[in-house]
């Protein structure tokens, strides 16, 4: 007989505020197509585990195939631990999908949230920060949203 399946069970972390620049394409696919780039130029980040600030390092790979996006985004965060910070490095791969319907509001410049956009991403995360260990022992999801020059990802532990 089957073990029962255990039930997922998510600890929310904190919420990251990323300024994204404008996107690079890079290659010759059609306008919005294909492989681009878009560098991670700053932010913040706050929450009931985790707090501090994101660095003007790294940026996002992504791939557009029509209204789906693959994302592989690698930058450095910078947390607040005590008696100071602790550099973090991110790296967070995902993928961006809606419908036309939705694309037409995110291009009428309407708040689109992560309940109605699958915007979905999984975290690792390297520091060699003792405090701050938990991040690497563990798997972290994110719940996306695009908002003007930036990304909000509302960050979660897989208990």
């Amino acid at each position: 007989m089957p073990e029962p399946l255990m039930e997922p069970a998510f600890e929310y972390c904190f919420e990251l505020r990323c300024l994204v620049d404008e996107a690079i394409p890079l290659g010759g696919a059609e306008p919005g197509e294909g492989l681009h780039f878009a560098r991670v130029s700053g932010g913040d980040f706050d929450g009931p585990r985790l707090r501090g600030r994101v660095l003007n390092s790294g940026g996002d790979w992504w791939t557009a195939r029509g209204l789906t996006v693959e994302l592989d985004a690698r930058y450095v965060i910078e947390a607040e631990v005590t008696g100071g910070t602790a550099g973090v490095e991110v790296v967070n791969r995902g993928v961006w999908r809606t419908d036309e319907a939705g694309y037409a509001r995110l291009l009428a410049g309407e708040d689109v949230d992560e309940r109605e956009l699958y915007y979905r991403t999984a975290f690792r995360f390297r520091t060699e920060h003792p405090e701050l260990g938990w991040l690497g022992e563990s798997q972290f999801v994110g719940y996306a949203r695009p908002a003007p020059g930036q990304v909000v990802i509302r960050v979660f532990r897989l208990v």
